[in-house]
Protein backbone atom coordinates (compact mmCIF):
# COMPACT_ATOMS: atom_id res chain seq x y z
CA UNK A 1 0.00 0.00 0.00
CA UNK A 2 2.76 2.46 1.18
CA UNK A 3 4.39 2.03 -2.56
CA UNK A 4 1.23 2.71 -4.03
CA UNK A 5 0.75 6.09 -2.25
CA UNK A 6 4.26 7.32 -2.53
CA UNK A 7 4.20 7.62 -6.36
CA UNK A 8 0.86 9.58 -5.88
CA UNK A 9 2.34 11.76 -3.01
CA UNK A 10 4.90 12.70 -5.66
CA UNK A 11 3.22 13.28 -8.53
CA UNK A 12 0.97 15.90 -6.67
CA UNK A 13 3.70 17.56 -5.33
CA UNK A 14 5.03 17.70 -8.86
CA UNK A 15 1.48 18.90 -9.93
CA UNK A 16 2.09 21.82 -6.85
CA UNK A 17 5.43 22.36 -8.39
CA UNK A 18 3.85 22.95 -11.74
CA UNK A 19 0.75 25.09 -11.19
CA UNK A 20 3.17 27.57 -8.93
CA UNK A 21 5.74 28.06 -11.56
CA UNK A 22 2.62 28.83 -13.96
CA UNK A 23 2.50 32.69 -15.23
CA UNK A 24 -1.10 32.42 -14.09
CA UNK A 25 -0.49 31.30 -10.34
CA UNK A 26 -0.04 34.97 -9.12
CA UNK A 27 -3.60 36.07 -10.46
CA UNK A 28 -5.40 33.00 -9.35
CA UNK A 29 -3.47 33.18 -5.85
CA UNK A 30 -4.48 36.64 -5.30
CA UNK A 31 -8.22 35.86 -6.47
CA UNK A 32 -8.07 33.11 -3.56
CA UNK A 33 -6.86 35.96 -0.91
CA UNK A 34 -9.32 37.95 -1.51
CA UNK A 35 -12.38 35.09 -1.66
CA UNK A 36 -10.62 34.01 1.49
CA UNK A 37 -10.75 37.80 3.04
CA UNK A 38 -14.13 38.57 1.98
CA UNK A 39 -15.69 35.39 3.46
CA UNK A 40 -13.97 35.71 6.83
CA UNK A 41 -15.02 39.32 7.28
CA UNK A 42 -18.02 39.18 5.67
CA UNK A 43 -19.90 36.43 4.13
CA UNK A 44 -22.25 38.30 2.49
CA UNK A 45 -20.09 39.62 0.05
CA UNK A 46 -20.68 36.74 -2.08
CA UNK A 47 -25.10 37.04 -1.80
CA UNK A 48 -26.64 37.39 -4.79
CA UNK A 49 -30.15 38.67 -5.17
CA UNK A 50 -32.75 38.47 -7.93
CA UNK A 51 -34.83 41.97 -7.89
CA UNK A 52 -36.43 44.24 -10.15
CA UNK A 53 -35.08 47.51 -11.59
CA UNK A 54 -37.35 50.47 -12.11
CA UNK A 55 -38.71 49.56 -15.03
CA UNK A 56 -40.08 46.30 -13.07
CA UNK A 57 -37.64 44.19 -15.36
CA UNK A 58 -35.71 41.40 -13.70
CA UNK A 59 -31.72 42.18 -12.61
CA UNK A 60 -29.35 40.37 -10.21
CA UNK A 61 -27.34 42.56 -7.72
CA UNK A 62 -24.71 41.76 -5.58
CA UNK A 63 -21.17 42.54 -5.06
CA UNK A 64 -19.77 39.44 -7.30
CA UNK A 65 -22.38 41.49 -10.02
CA UNK A 66 -21.05 44.21 -9.88
CA UNK A 67 -17.30 43.05 -9.97
CA UNK A 68 -18.17 41.05 -13.30
CA UNK A 69 -20.03 44.55 -14.56
CA UNK A 70 -17.75 47.37 -13.46
CA UNK A 71 -14.65 44.81 -14.49
CA UNK A 72 -15.51 44.63 -18.36
CA UNK A 73 -13.79 47.90 -19.55
CA UNK A 74 -11.17 47.42 -17.72
CA UNK A 75 -11.05 43.22 -19.50
CA UNK A 76 -11.15 44.82 -22.97
CA UNK A 77 -8.52 47.42 -22.81
CA UNK A 78 -6.55 44.21 -20.52
CA UNK A 79 -6.90 42.37 -24.13
CA UNK A 80 -5.15 45.23 -26.24
CA UNK A 81 -2.86 46.44 -23.28
CA UNK A 82 -1.28 43.05 -23.22
CA UNK A 83 -0.14 42.72 -27.19
CA UNK A 84 1.21 46.38 -26.88
CA UNK A 85 3.40 45.51 -23.75
CA UNK A 86 4.62 42.29 -25.65
CA UNK A 87 4.82 43.50 -28.75
CA UNK A 88 6.48 47.57 -27.95
CA UNK A 89 8.44 46.74 -24.22
CA UNK A 90 6.39 49.59 -23.24
CA UNK A 91 2.46 50.82 -22.31
CA UNK A 92 -0.04 53.26 -23.48
CA UNK A 93 -1.32 55.84 -21.03
CA UNK A 94 -3.43 57.56 -23.37
CA UNK A 95 -6.17 54.90 -23.11
CA UNK A 96 -8.75 56.96 -20.41
CA UNK A 97 -8.50 60.16 -22.84
CA UNK A 98 -8.81 57.87 -26.19
CA UNK A 99 -11.91 56.67 -24.45
CA UNK A 100 -13.22 59.88 -23.84
CA UNK A 101 -12.35 60.74 -27.45
CA UNK A 102 -14.71 57.75 -28.78
CA UNK A 103 -17.39 58.45 -26.46
CA UNK A 104 -17.53 62.35 -27.75
CA UNK A 105 -17.77 61.09 -31.32
CA UNK A 106 -20.61 58.42 -30.58
CA UNK A 107 -22.60 60.79 -28.69
CA UNK A 108 -21.82 63.40 -31.37
CA UNK A 109 -23.13 61.42 -34.31
CA UNK A 110 -26.09 60.36 -32.03
CA UNK A 111 -27.42 64.12 -30.87
CA UNK A 112 -26.24 65.86 -33.88
CA UNK A 113 -25.93 69.62 -33.69
CA UNK A 114 -28.33 69.22 -30.76
CA UNK A 115 -27.54 69.04 -27.00
CA UNK A 116 -30.83 66.42 -25.83
CA UNK A 117 -32.51 65.65 -28.91
CA UNK A 118 -35.86 63.93 -29.17
CA UNK A 119 -34.85 60.67 -30.79
CA UNK A 120 -31.04 59.41 -32.43
CA UNK A 121 -29.92 61.56 -34.94
CA UNK A 122 -27.88 58.56 -36.45
CA UNK A 123 -28.19 54.42 -35.59
CA UNK A 124 -26.10 53.34 -32.77
CA UNK A 125 -24.33 51.01 -35.19
CA UNK A 126 -22.97 54.16 -37.14
CA UNK A 127 -22.25 55.87 -33.83
CA UNK A 128 -19.89 52.75 -32.97
CA UNK A 129 -18.10 52.29 -36.09
CA UNK A 130 -17.73 56.36 -35.93
CA UNK A 131 -16.22 55.78 -32.77
CA UNK A 132 -14.12 52.67 -33.78
CA UNK A 133 -12.52 54.35 -36.37
CA UNK A 134 -11.38 57.34 -34.53
CA UNK A 135 -10.05 55.39 -31.67
CA UNK A 136 -8.28 53.17 -34.46
CA UNK A 137 -6.97 56.26 -36.23
CA UNK A 138 -5.24 57.64 -32.83
CA UNK A 139 -4.26 54.05 -31.68
CA UNK A 140 -2.17 54.54 -35.50
CA UNK A 141 -0.91 58.15 -34.93
CA UNK A 142 0.14 56.21 -31.30
CA UNK A 143 1.70 52.94 -33.09
CA UNK A 144 3.44 55.56 -35.62
CA UNK A 145 5.02 57.45 -33.18
CA UNK A 146 6.34 53.84 -31.19
CA UNK A 147 7.41 52.12 -34.44
CA UNK A 148 8.39 53.85 -37.01
CA UNK A 149 9.79 57.31 -35.14
CA UNK A 150 10.98 54.50 -32.35
CA UNK A 151 10.01 56.77 -29.38
CA UNK A 152 9.29 55.04 -26.01
CA UNK A 153 5.76 54.16 -26.06
CA UNK A 154 5.18 55.72 -22.50
CA UNK A 155 6.54 58.88 -24.07
CA UNK A 156 4.71 58.91 -27.03
CA UNK A 157 1.16 58.18 -25.58
CA UNK A 158 1.92 60.88 -23.33
CA UNK A 159 1.17 63.50 -25.93
CA UNK A 160 -2.53 61.84 -26.24
CA UNK A 161 -2.72 61.29 -22.60
CA UNK A 162 -2.30 65.58 -22.19
CA UNK A 163 -4.72 66.47 -24.95
CA UNK A 164 -7.19 63.75 -25.27
CA UNK A 165 -9.70 65.25 -23.01
CA UNK A 166 -9.49 68.64 -24.19
CA UNK A 167 -10.38 66.67 -27.87
CA UNK A 168 -13.02 65.33 -26.71
CA UNK A 169 -14.45 68.43 -25.53
CA UNK A 170 -13.78 70.14 -28.71
CA UNK A 171 -15.68 67.82 -30.67
CA UNK A 172 -19.14 68.59 -28.93
CA UNK A 173 -18.56 72.33 -28.18
CA UNK A 174 -17.63 71.70 -24.35
CA UNK A 175 -21.57 70.80 -24.03
CA UNK A 176 -22.48 67.50 -22.61
CA UNK A 177 -25.14 65.77 -24.80
CA UNK A 178 -27.36 63.12 -23.75
CA UNK A 179 -28.94 60.42 -25.74
CA UNK A 180 -32.32 60.18 -24.28
CA UNK A 181 -33.04 56.69 -26.22
CA UNK A 182 -33.51 53.96 -23.45
CA UNK A 183 -32.21 51.73 -26.18
CA UNK A 184 -28.78 53.28 -26.42
CA UNK A 185 -28.33 52.71 -22.13
CA UNK A 186 -29.08 49.04 -23.32
CA UNK A 187 -25.39 48.27 -23.86
CA UNK A 188 -24.26 49.96 -20.61
CA UNK A 189 -27.38 48.65 -18.01
CA UNK A 190 -28.98 45.77 -19.15
CA UNK A 191 -31.59 44.67 -21.86
CA UNK A 192 -34.58 44.16 -20.45
CA UNK A 193 -35.59 40.63 -19.23
CA UNK A 194 -32.29 39.66 -19.39
CA UNK A 195 -30.71 39.78 -15.42
CA UNK A 196 -27.11 40.05 -16.29
CA UNK A 197 -25.82 42.98 -17.12
CA UNK A 198 -25.08 43.91 -20.89
CA UNK A 199 -21.28 44.60 -20.60
CA UNK A 200 -20.58 41.08 -19.35
CA UNK A 201 -21.52 39.81 -22.32
CA UNK A 202 -19.74 42.07 -23.94
CA UNK A 203 -16.63 41.23 -22.31
CA UNK A 204 -16.91 37.57 -22.75
CA UNK A 205 -17.61 38.06 -26.48
CA UNK A 206 -14.17 40.67 -26.62
CA UNK A 207 -12.29 37.60 -24.96
CA UNK A 208 -13.96 34.56 -27.35
CA UNK A 209 -12.81 37.41 -30.47
CA UNK A 210 -9.47 37.73 -29.21
CA UNK A 211 -9.27 33.92 -28.12
CA UNK A 212 -10.09 32.45 -31.75
CA UNK A 213 -7.77 35.30 -33.51
CA UNK A 214 -4.78 34.09 -31.35
CA UNK A 215 -5.69 30.48 -31.96
CA UNK A 216 -6.28 30.62 -35.77
CA UNK A 217 -3.80 33.40 -36.70
CA UNK A 218 -0.29 34.31 -36.16
CA UNK A 219 -0.58 37.49 -34.20
CA UNK A 220 0.18 35.83 -30.94
CA UNK A 221 3.59 34.66 -32.31
CA UNK A 222 4.98 37.77 -33.83
CA UNK A 223 3.87 39.96 -31.62
CA UNK A 224 5.81 37.63 -28.55
CA UNK A 225 8.41 37.38 -31.33
CA UNK A 226 8.90 41.24 -31.78
CA UNK A 227 9.01 41.63 -28.17
CA UNK A 228 11.83 39.12 -27.78
CA UNK A 229 14.39 40.43 -30.28
CA UNK A 230 13.27 42.19 -33.35
CA UNK A 231 16.25 42.05 -34.82
CA UNK A 232 16.14 38.27 -34.61
CA UNK A 233 12.05 38.66 -36.12
CA UNK A 234 13.50 41.14 -39.28
CA UNK A 235 15.59 38.16 -40.53
CA UNK A 236 12.74 35.85 -40.09
CA UNK A 237 10.96 37.99 -42.51
CA UNK A 238 8.53 39.61 -39.54
CA UNK A 239 8.18 43.32 -40.00
CA UNK A 240 8.86 44.26 -36.11
CA UNK A 241 7.52 47.84 -37.21
CA UNK A 242 4.21 47.05 -38.36
CA UNK A 243 3.53 44.29 -35.90
CA UNK A 244 4.22 47.20 -33.07
CA UNK A 245 1.86 49.29 -35.40
CA UNK A 246 -1.31 47.17 -35.54
CA UNK A 247 -0.83 45.91 -31.80
CA UNK A 248 -1.75 49.61 -31.19
CA UNK A 249 -4.53 49.68 -33.57
CA UNK A 250 -5.99 46.63 -32.39
CA UNK A 251 -5.86 49.02 -28.64
CA UNK A 252 -7.92 51.42 -30.18
CA UNK A 253 -10.51 48.65 -31.30
CA UNK A 254 -10.62 47.48 -27.92
CA UNK A 255 -10.64 51.39 -26.39
CA UNK A 256 -13.38 52.14 -28.98
CA UNK A 257 -15.43 49.25 -27.49
CA UNK A 258 -14.62 50.41 -23.81
CA UNK A 259 -16.33 53.95 -24.97
CA UNK A 260 -19.99 52.38 -25.98
CA UNK A 261 -20.11 51.09 -22.57
CA UNK A 262 -18.74 53.81 -20.94
CA UNK A 263 -21.35 56.38 -22.61
CA UNK A 264 -23.90 53.71 -22.69
CA UNK A 265 -24.04 53.79 -18.75
CA UNK A 266 -24.78 56.96 -18.25
CA UNK A 267 -25.81 58.13 -21.77
CA UNK A 268 -23.31 60.92 -21.90
CA UNK A 269 -20.18 61.76 -20.88
CA UNK A 270 -18.30 63.63 -18.78
CA UNK A 271 -15.01 64.61 -19.94
CA UNK A 272 -12.87 64.73 -17.13
CA UNK A 273 -13.71 62.00 -15.45
CA UNK A 274 -14.74 59.67 -17.95
CA UNK A 275 -12.65 56.44 -17.86
CA UNK A 276 -9.85 58.13 -15.05
CA UNK A 277 -6.55 56.31 -14.45
CA UNK A 278 -8.11 53.24 -16.30
CA UNK A 279 -4.98 53.15 -18.21
CA UNK A 280 -3.13 52.70 -14.65
CA UNK A 281 -5.38 49.86 -13.68
CA UNK A 282 -5.12 47.90 -17.46
CA UNK A 283 -1.24 48.28 -17.07
CA UNK A 284 -1.56 46.92 -12.91
CA UNK A 285 -3.75 44.23 -14.61
CA UNK A 286 -1.06 42.91 -17.35
CA UNK A 287 1.74 43.29 -14.96
CA UNK A 288 -0.79 41.18 -12.30
CA UNK A 289 -1.05 38.31 -14.88
CA UNK A 290 2.86 38.33 -14.61
CA UNK A 291 3.48 39.44 -17.79
CA UNK A 292 6.56 41.10 -18.35
CA UNK A 293 6.29 44.83 -18.79
CA UNK A 294 9.52 44.99 -21.12
CA UNK A 295 8.04 42.96 -23.41
CA UNK A 296 7.97 39.20 -24.91
CA UNK A 297 5.99 36.46 -23.74
CA UNK A 298 2.54 37.17 -22.82
CA UNK A 299 -0.63 35.05 -21.15
CA UNK A 300 -3.37 36.76 -22.29
CA UNK A 301 -5.87 34.96 -19.76
CA UNK A 302 -3.11 35.67 -17.42
CA UNK A 303 -4.32 39.37 -17.98
CA UNK A 304 -7.82 38.94 -17.97
CA UNK A 305 -7.83 37.17 -14.75
CA UNK A 306 -5.77 40.32 -13.39
CA UNK A 307 -8.40 42.59 -14.71
CA UNK A 308 -10.99 40.61 -12.80
CA UNK A 309 -8.53 40.84 -9.43
CA UNK A 310 -7.90 44.98 -9.67
CA UNK A 311 -12.10 45.18 -9.99
CA UNK A 312 -12.05 42.33 -7.11
CA UNK A 313 -9.78 44.41 -4.98
CA UNK A 314 -11.15 47.70 -5.65
CA UNK A 315 -15.01 46.88 -5.05
CA UNK A 316 -13.78 44.99 -1.60
CA UNK A 317 -12.23 48.54 -0.81
CA UNK A 318 -15.20 50.54 -1.87
CA UNK A 319 -17.28 48.22 0.00
CA UNK A 320 -15.02 48.72 3.61
CA UNK A 321 -15.90 52.91 2.97
CA UNK A 322 -12.60 53.59 1.79
CA UNK A 323 -12.25 56.86 0.02
CA UNK A 324 -12.21 57.27 -3.30
CA UNK A 325 -8.86 59.71 -2.71
CA UNK A 326 -7.09 57.02 -0.69
CA UNK A 327 -8.03 54.20 -3.14
CA UNK A 328 -5.16 54.17 -5.43
CA UNK A 329 -2.73 53.99 -2.59
CA UNK A 330 -4.22 50.74 -0.66
CA UNK A 331 -4.40 49.33 -4.36
CA UNK A 332 -1.26 50.18 -5.24
CA UNK A 333 0.24 48.81 -1.89
CA UNK A 334 -1.68 45.11 -2.86
CA UNK A 335 -0.07 45.14 -6.36
CA UNK A 336 3.30 45.94 -5.62
CA UNK A 337 3.14 43.24 -3.04
CA UNK A 338 1.27 41.00 -6.07
CA UNK A 339 3.95 41.92 -8.72
CA UNK A 340 6.97 41.63 -6.42
CA UNK A 341 6.11 38.10 -5.55
CA UNK A 342 5.69 37.17 -9.40
CA UNK A 343 8.70 38.80 -10.48
CA UNK A 344 11.15 35.54 -11.65
CA UNK A 345 13.61 37.05 -9.40
CA UNK A 346 11.48 36.60 -6.31
CA UNK A 347 10.38 33.50 -7.09
CA UNK A 348 13.53 31.77 -7.48
CA UNK A 349 14.89 32.49 -4.11
CA UNK A 350 11.83 31.04 -2.27
CA UNK A 351 12.11 28.79 -4.31
CA UNK A 352 15.52 28.09 -3.06
CA UNK A 353 14.66 29.05 0.59
CA UNK A 354 12.10 26.29 0.53
CA UNK A 355 14.02 23.59 -1.09
CA UNK A 356 16.65 24.07 1.69
CA UNK A 357 14.32 23.76 4.28
CA UNK A 358 13.09 20.70 3.27
CA UNK A 359 16.28 19.54 3.11
CA UNK A 360 17.67 20.43 6.42
CA UNK A 361 14.22 18.46 7.92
Amino acid sequence: MTKLETPTKKTLGTRMKELVRQQIFIPIAALLILVVFNLIVDPSFFAITLGQNNNGDPVLSGYLITILNNASELVILAIGMTLVTSASGGQDISVGATIAIAGSVMLRVLCGDQVRPETMQAPIIVAFLAGCVVAMLFGAFNGTLVAYFKIQPMVATLIMFTAGRSIAAWINNNTLPIVNDPVFAYFGNFIPGIPIPTPVFIAIACMIVIALVLKFTTLGLYTQSVGINSHSSRLNGIDPAFVKFLTYVILGLCVAVAALIKVSRISTINYSVIAKDIEMDAILAVALGGNALSGGKFNMAASILGAYVIQFLTTTLYKFNVASDALPAYKAVVVIILVVMSAPVVREKLSKLWKARKEAK
